[in-house]
Parts: structure tokens; C-alpha cells; sequence
């Protein structure tokens, strides 16, 4: 019958094929002749009575019918991932994967020390727990969880949540009158200060301090692009009517005003090496200096695909919400973007 043919290895085929791009590169990844994968395809074409693939086409073009057979194909290997990932959690307590959403001006040190210390508990007990363990600190496996990073930025940051591309939202903005759907839950990290910098070239840099919001308007602003897809995007301090040049991360954001090509407000942790290397110059604004309200997000029984569920939580999700209530930890996620490493894990 058809659906005898919709297995997980033929899904999987098919995603290998759109993702490589031809039958020849799918064939090596997933160690088969080309010969072999060609015929499994037409097996599966003879099984389905559809033609998946343009054979007018060199390249791997799909059908209408292909293209279906792919988007299903990829949300039904998904949907089996997270029964997968379920079952697991029941019987081990830790979950197969956690992704975390992270904004870009939380600190990458910090975080991936954090990963470090959770890459250093030892595997999973019969009791649900983790057991410490012998062995080389770059080969233990720690409890099995996967962790997966995202750099968000703004809204992204907590859409990433909402939407169940993450179990866990770092440096989500708590100000403001955004709504959360039931189940979200938030606690605060602290407070980030902005310092409006320029460049010591720049013709602001010279200018009579407070600066008008009539002449910042005169020179073109630097702002970072909200990555939230569906919520409404952020924009912080931009005039209307500015010139702006819009950058993908604040990385990119404190490289422009270094180079002269625009003006803005910085997080004043991010900016502060380069302020004190004179490659930024600090100019106070009429407008009152902004100060960002930050925080973390979970949500409920949460993991991706398990939306509306109240389950257990795992305890890879249990224990970064354990770090993350450390002032300590706190601290450093919204401070350290330099410097020596202070003790901030378990």
C-alpha cells in the first residue's frame, strides 16, 4: 500500500535530496551509489503512482507532488523527533535537545562557560539524575541533551520562545506592554545602561553637549534589525525622519560607529573596552540615557512541539533556570563581555 512506503528512511531521503541538491551528493551522505538512491527514489515514485522529480532536469528539481512530499515529509520527521524526544524525557528526565534563544548582548563568554559546566555533569543515572564521571573533559558526553544557541535580537529573542523554536529565551525585553500568552514565564536578569557614542572623528564628537534631537538628525544612525519575524519588530532611540543604516548584530553596530558611518546609542558594557581605548567617544543627549530591563523566559512543560502540554520539566531546562537565578550568574551574562572569568556555576 502507499503509506507502507512513507518510512522514515524514504523521508529522509527525499529532505537529503532538496538539501544537497542532487541525487550524486545525497548518494554520498548518506553512504549509498547513486545507482541504488535513483532506484529507491522510482520505488517509492511507483509506491506513491506520482512523479517526485523533474527528469527534464540535471539538477534534483522537484514536482508539485515532490515539493508536498518534502514540506510533509519534513514536519512529519519533526513530529517524530519530538515523540522522541518525549518518550526520553519520561524515561531519563533529561531531554534529547535544548535551544536556547539568546539576545546579542548577552555575554558569549558567559554563555559558553555555562555550556561548559553543563557539558560537565556526568551522564544519566538509572534515578533520572547526573552522575560525575571519569574521563577526558572534551569527550564526555555530559546527561546526552543537545544544546543548540540562537542569536536573536529584540523581539526575536522572545518570538523564538513563543513561537517553540526554543525552550528557553536569554535577554528578553521586560518593559513594555507585550503580553504573554499563558504558560510563558518570566524572571528579571537586571539592568543594561546605553551610552550614545561616536566615533572621535565624527563632527558630533565636538559638539556642545547636550546634544538636540534637531542635530542628531542632521547624520545618520546605526541601528541593529529586530529579528522577530511575527511580533512587531523594536526600534530604541531612532528619530523619524533619520537616515539609518541597518546592521544584523551589535557586533556589526559598534564596528559601523568605530568606522565613522553612523551614530547611536551602545550598550554601555559592549562598548566600554572601546570608549576606553578612545576608538568611541561618549556624548550626552538631551534625551534621558536609556536603560534596558532584561530578563529570561521558559515556558511551562515546555520543548518544542509539546505546546499546550504540562508536562514535567527536564532537568537540562531545570538546570540552566537553576544558573540563571544566581546573581552571580546574572551579572556576568549582562557585564562580562571581557576580562577574567569569576565563578559564577555550580
Amino acid at each position: 500500500m502507499p503509506h507502507h512506503a512513507l518510512t522514515p528512511d524514504a523521508l529522509v531521503m527525499i529532505d537529503t535530496i532538496a538539501r544537497t541538491g542532487s541525487f550524486a551528493a545525497a548518494a554520498r551522505e548518506l553512504g549509498k551509489v547513486p545507482s541504488a538512491l535513483t532506484y529507491s527514489v522510482r520505488q517509492l515514485e511507483d509506491a506513491l503512482d506520482v512523479l517526485l522529480f523533474d527528469r527534464r532536469s540535471r539538477q534534483a528539481r522537484f514536482t508539485a507532488a515532490g515539493e508536498e512530499l518534502l514540506h510533509e515529509g519534513r514536519r512529519l520527521l519533526q513530529e517524530m523527533e519530538a515523540v522522541s524526544n518525549r518518550v526520553k524525557r519520561v524515561a531519563t528526565g533529561w531531554e534529547t535537545q535544548l535551544t536556547i534563544a539568546v539576545d546579542g548582548v548577552m555575554s558569549r563568554i558567559t554563555m559558553f562557560e555555562l555550556c561548559e559546566a553543563f557539558y560537565a555533569l556526568g551522564p544519566p543515572s538509572a534515578a533520572g539524575g547526573a552522575a560525575d564521571g571519569p574521563g577526558d573533559p572534551a569527550t564526555r558526553r555530559g546527561p546526552g541533551t543537545r544544546l543548540r544557541l540562537r542569536t536573536e535580537v529584540l523581539a526575536g529573542t522572545l518570538e523564538a520562545l513563543m513561537t517553540g523554536q526554543a525552550d528557553l529565551a536569554i535577554g528578553v525585553g521586560l518593559r513594555g506592554e507585550r503580553s504573554l500568552p499563558p504558560g510563558v514565564h518570566t524572571q528579571p536578569l537586571g539592568e543594561m545602561p546605553f551610552v550614545f557614542a561616536v566615533a572621535p572623528h565624527h563632527p558630533l564628537a565636538g559638539a556642545t553637549e547636550p546634544i538636540p534631537d534637531a542635530e542628531l538628525l542632521r547624520y545618520r544612525a546605526v541601528a541593529v534589525a529586530d529579528s522577530a519575524q511575527r511580533l512587531a519588530p523594536m526600534t530604541v532611540n531612532l528619530l523619524p525622519g533619520q537616515d539609518v543604516l541597518t546592521v544584523p548584530s551589535t557586533a556589526a553596530k559598534i564596528e559601523a560607529q568605530i568606522r565613522c558611518l553612523g551614530v547611536g546609542h551602545l550598550p554601555e558594557p559592549l562598548a566600554r573596552e572601546h570608549i576606553a581605548a578612545g576608538r568611541l567617544v561618549c556624548k550626552r543627549t538631551e534625551r534621558p540615557p536609556h536603560r534596558a530591563v532584561l530578563g529570561y523566559a521558559w515556558r511551562e512543560g515546555g520543548g518544542p512541539g509539546n505546546a499546550g502540554r504540562r508536562g514535567p520539566m527536564g532537568l537540562a531546562l531545570r538546570w540552566w533556570l537553576d544558573q540563571l537565578e544566581r546573581p552571580a550568574t546574572r551579572l556576568a551574562l549582562l557585564e562580562r563581555h571581557a576580562g577574567p572569568s569569576p565563578a559564577f556555576v555550580d
